[in-house]
């Protein structure tokens, strides 16, 4: 089985306060961490033992993972499995990352969010650095508010041409074909999250060749559909996987809308789907924008 998880496990606190997250600056106590951390390591203990599988994961906890110990150890452990295609994770970059020495390049990738006012530019940018000088896969996006378009502008001006920025429209917020326009000029794709895809009824591969996992092993097709396919753990969820259309009208997050098949975005990011990195025929450096279907 050629099989994308996406994991979300209890961890919900941050180190950041952005006005525009709900979970900034959330604490968990200690026993929630040692729940979050006793949780991911049963997940990491499963994918390892499917060795005959084909296992791509993307960790997108609702807190910042990466300044916990046992996601840094984990990411680094599962991208050395020979049977892991890759392995990723939404980031802030606000931890240290000394800890990639431990990890395969070839097989680890990071999805950064920059968010101004939470770190200096400099040292967010200096990160970005060294990323690229240990060969790792990267991209880097930025919330798209109009207070935060000089900063957009000035890390499209720093970070090498190489590195994809992305821009997520701002939750809630309507752009004007200008506006749209100005952010475009970073990222040619940004009008794929400009307006929310309508998807009910269509066709998604999120149940048949791409689930959600949480803590309790519980798999569902997508973060964004409750209804439940069975366990991780039991094996329960294999019978339930094949082809299903979506039920939700409207898909409007990235992690979700990726996976419609009336969407050319496999194709546009082939190789880079899990970390949000496109072909290189695709980045903001010229490449052609692929023709957006209606919705």
């Amino acid at each position: 089985m050629d099989l994308t998880l996406l994991y979300r496990g209890p961890l919900a606190s941050c180190d950041y306060d952005c006005p525009y997250c709900p979970f900034a600056k959330r604490r968990d106590s200690t026993a929630q961490l040692r729940t979050d951390r006793a949780a991911l390591e049963r997940f990491a203990h499963w994918a390892a033992a499917q060795a005959d599988d084909r296992l791509s994961l993307l960790f997108t906890p609702w807190g910042e993972g990466l300044v916990r110990s046992w996601y840094r150890r984990t990411l680094a452990e599962l991208s050395h499995l020979p049977h892991i295609r890759r392995v990723a994770i939404q980031t802030n970059l606000s931890c240290r990352t000394d800890w990639l020495a431990e990890a395969d390049p070839d097989t680890l990738a990071l999805w950064c969010t920059y968010h101004p006012g939470q770190t200096p530019y400099d040292r967010f940018l200096a990160k970005c650095r060294d990323l690229t000088d240990r060969g790792i896969r990267f991209s880097v996006g930025i919330v798209g508010l109009a207070e935060h378009l000089e900063a957009a502008r000035r890390l499209r001006a720093d970070l090498p041409a190489h590195v994809y920025l992305w821009i997520n429209a701002a939750e809630g917020h309507t752009y004007t074909d200008a506006e749209a326009d100005l952010w475009t000029a970073l990222d040619p794709l940004f009008p794929y999250s400009r307006r929310p895809h309508t998807s009910a009824g269509l066709p998604c591969r999120t149940g048949e060749s791409v689930i959600s996992v949480d803590g309790e092993g519980t798999v569902r097709r997508c973060h964004f559909v409750r209804a439940e396919l069975g366990n991780l753990y039991d094996g329960s969820y294999r019978a339930a996987l094949r082809p299903r259309p979506c039920p939700l009208a409207v898909c409007d997050c990235h992690i979700g809308y990726v996976h419609l098949e009336t969407l050319p975005l496999y194709d546009v990011f082939a190789g880079g789907v899990l970390e949000r990195i496109p072909g290189p025929a695709h980045l903001q450096t010229g490449g052609p924008l692929p023709v957006i279907l209606p919705g």
